[in-house]
């Protein structure tokens, strides 16, 4: 009788204790009641400057650059510069042959001594009425032809020397001692290099962006490691018609005459500084369609889609300029686990 009383209490409280362990089973593994959290990765978006940039390729110019050429036909008498070295503005570089020049001035110089004093006879004649004034006339041209000749072969002896327009480098020589060359011969090339000018062409849609003291930063094949900066100076007025770009111009400094004319330049042109964009990871994006969005992760750990409008790319990172704040957290590994509500527990 004993043992069917105490079998009659076991059934009794299986049922009890069956139940309670299945409602513990329906709640999370601690016996909390709240449901499983899904480990994602998750970034918080930062405020950070982003420059807005377009790359171009252009040419690298002279600031200044002039070939070296006589003013007159003559003899190369002396070569006054050394190939690839520095010249200073007004330096001499060359000289012709001055001799047949000399002569001609002091034949010039001659006929107007003699010219000077018959146009002073004339002219007391003239006062003392003991000529007329055609003669007077006559004295008087004559004197000022001779003054013009005079002036002409003191030019034409200037211009047996050939002196440096501006400060800069000189380039090859072309000529050598005692060759005779013409006002069409080329001597030698002279360039200022420092600074110098980085020529490109923008397509017009960038033009509304482009404006007098533009920042740009470049770089060239034979020092890829190394970038310049200079700053945009001139915008073309005009568009060209066949290619529909615009000729713009800065100045880059070049102290090291690193540069140098006809190099080809890769060209980063900024057209605009956002100092407070919100930059998240590329990752972060889920493409839908023609949509673009984002899971956010809430302050309760809970998730929800946002769409968003993407501005500029960088490598990894990506602009939002519209549908997220500086702060908020996105996930950018393990969107296809979640849904929306979804309790999350980031990393």
């Amino acid at each position: 009788m004993k043992m069917n009383r105490i079998t009659v209490a076991t059934l009794l409280v299986a049922p009890l204790l069956l139940s309670a362990c299945k409602k513990k089973t329906a709640g999370d593994p601690a016996g909390g009641g709240g449901e499983m959290a899904v480990p994602v990765v998750a970034f918080e978006a930062k405020r950070q400057p982003v420059s807005e940039t377009l790359t171009l390729v252009g040419s690298i110019a002279a600031n200044e650059m002039v070939e070296i050429k006589a003013e007159t036909d003559g003899i190369v008498q002396d070569i006054n510069f050394t190939e690839g070295q520095p010249v200073e503005k007004g330096q001499l570089l060359l000289r012709l042959d001055e001799t047949k020049f000399a002569a001609a001035l002091a034949e010039a110089e001659g006929n107007f001594t003699l010219s000077r004093v018959t146009y002073e006879r004339a002219r007391q004649l003239l006062k003392d009425n003991l000529i007329s004034q055609q003669e007077y006339d006559q004295a008087a041209a004559v004197f000022n032809v001779s003054k013009a000749t005079v002036e002409r072969r003191q030019r034409e002896l200037k211009d047996a020397r050939v002196y440096a327009p501006f400060s800069g480098v000189i380039g090859a020589r072309y000529v050598s001692p005692g060759q005779v060359i013409s006002r069409t011969t080329s001597l030698s090339l002279l360039v200022d290099l420092d600074p110098v000018k980085v020529e490109v062409n923008v397509p017009e849609r960038f033009l509304g962006q482009l404006q007098i003291g533009q920042e740009l930063e470049l770089s060239v094949a034979a020092f890829p490691n190394q970038k310049f900066r200079g700053k945009v100076f001139f915008i073309a007025p005009d568009i060209d018609p066949s290619t529909r770009t615009a000729l713009v111009k800065a100045q880059i400094a070049n102290p090291q005459h690193e540069l140098k004319p006809g190099m080809f330049a890769n060209l980063d042109l900024t057209l605009k500084v956002r100092d407070e964009a919100v930059v998240i990871p590329e990752a972060a994006l889920v493409l839908t369609q023609d949509k673009t969005s984002v899971w956010v992760v809430g302050p309760d750990d809970t998730v929800q889609p946002r769409p968003v409008t993407v501005g500029l790319r960088m490598p990894g990172l990506v602009e939002i300029t519209r549908g997220l704040q500086g702060g908020e957290k996105v996930i950018t590994e393990g969107v296809q686990k979640v849904m929306p509500g979804a309790k999350v527990k980031p990393s």
